[in-house]
């Protein structure tokens, strides 16, 4: 395959707002020892690229510059040492980086196949949503089957995701959202109960059952005491960001007399091999419920990559209910 010298991207021209994105032109990658490049058909656009843009979530020395953590395509060329995939496989991929590009070079073992029946627009929804579920409430969290899970933000692509997982291997499923619209939604995907957070209180809700086991939290600021009173005895917290700031007072006595465990972590900075890791074990554990469609991505809307704009202005909102796109070619 013959590969260009320069591809469309999008870039952050200064920090700010959406509307410092602007299409330019950039060298195409060269792929190097164990990465393979991807000619991306679509590309997942997330709240972490979002913060790239606004200048507070940088990304490592080592990745482009481009926003854009996943995306699907087709394998375009192979760097040496690989050889688990050949130029045309169709795949998706968690991206260190330059995913709002017509090409992108990723580590080879980052990389898993399109599920069997799922369009590339789908699969770019995969890596980065699925990669934080499964590592921060399974790995991490060690949710188990009858356990009560709690996921805030239910309508978001992680909250989406972890609804059907949780749901998927047997737990009961508690989620919050903003809206009616949201809650509903969320119901239809395996939610026992969901929380419109303007009008009830979680924590009620949660203590009536018995607190939760698992608690997986995006929102951090005030929801983390809260939290820490809707968990069960033993329970646990897993912080995966922080919308409403990550410093708070809290009564660590209660993390004491109660056994409980507060722990988090972000995707991004973890090396190579962490995340070749949770690749394996979604392959063997996620990807067959994705190739019976049993668990699916939830989609919002798709924008051209030269109106990426416009998905930051769409996911700025809190409007959206799933995952959003930008279509390359």
């Amino acid at each position: 395959m013959t590969l260009p010298d320069t591809m469309r991207a999008v870039e952050i021209t200064t920090p700010g707002g959406p509307d410092v994105l602007k299409l330019t032109n950039r060298p195409t990658p060269v792929p190097k020892y164990g990465e393979i490049l991807i000619r991306l058909n679509y590309a997942g656009v997330n709240r972490p690229d979002a913060l790239q843009r606004a200048g507070s979530y940088a990304p490592p020395p080592t990745a482009s510059d481009l926003p854009g953590l996943e995306g699907a395509g087709h394998v375009a060329a192979i760097g040496e040492g690989v050889s688990e995939w050949a130029v045309g496989d169709e795949v998706c991929a968690l991206l260190p980086g330059g995913g709002y590009a017509e090409y992108v070079k990723t580590p080879a073992t980052h990389a898993l196949p399109v599920p069997e029946g799922m369009g590339m627009k789908e699969a770019a929804c995969l890596p980065e949503t699925f990669f934080t579920v499964w590592s921060n409430v399974f790995m991490r969290g060690g949710l188990c089957a009858g356990e009560r899970f709690l996921v805030h933000g239910g309508s978001s692509g992680i909250g989406t995701t972890a609804i059907q997982l949780a749901s998927a291997f047997g737990a009961r499923v508690f989620t919050t959202a903003g809206s009616e619209e949201k809650c509903e939604a969320c119901r239809t995907l395996g939610a026992e109960q969901a929380v419109n957070y303007k009008e009830n209180d979680f924590v009620e809700v949660l203590r009536a059952e018995g607190g939760a086991n698992l608690i997986l939290d995006m929102v951090g600021g005030d929801y983390i005491p809260r939290n820490v009173k809707a968990l069960a005895d033993e329970g646990r917290l897993v912080q995966i960001a922080f919308l409403t700031g990550p410093k708070v007072a809290l009564n660590f006595a209660q993390i004491m007399m109660r056994r409980l465990v507060l722990t988090g972590s972000t995707l991004r900075p973890q090396s190579d091999l962490a995340k070749t890791r949770i690749a394996e074990e979604l392959r063997n554990q996620v990807w067959p419920l994705l190739a019976s469609g049993r668990v699916a991505p939830v989609m919002d809307s798709e924008f051209p990559l030269a109106e990426a704009a416009k998905a930051h202005a769409r996911i700025e909102s809190s409007g959206h209910i799933g995952k959003l796109v930008l279509k390359i070619s």
